[in-house]
């Protein structure tokens, strides 16, 4: 029997999770409505109910922009919701990420 070993890599982008986290974190991070509104997001979120960036989400919904400029849903379910929470929470903190 031949010794089969599997390797497995983890696919980043630009040291984002992904393309989409990527893409999201730009729009964020470049934009001056979605910068402040994201650190306005952690400022005012509820922390019972959601966290800053489905904030964000909600906030984008209301104003029916529901893409970055590049055409990635806000919601997008390959979004890493963490490390953009990690982003906004470091950005409200006034740190460039």
């Amino acid at each position: 029997m031949k010794n089969q070993t599997t390797q497995t890599t983890q696919q980043t982008y630009n040291g984002w999770a992904n393309y989409e986290t990527w893409n999201v974190s730009l729009w964020i991070q470049n934009n001056e409505f979605l910068y402040n509104t994201a650190v306005a997001c952690v400022e005012y979120h509820d922390v019972a109910f959601e966290t800053p960036y489905e904030k964000f989400i909600r906030n984008m919904h209301n104003v029916d922009d529901l893409t970055t400029g590049d055409g990635v849903r806000w919601d997008d379910e390959l979004v890493n919701h963490d490390e953009i929470n990690a982003m906004m929470l470091e950005i409200h903190e006034g740190g460039q990420v």
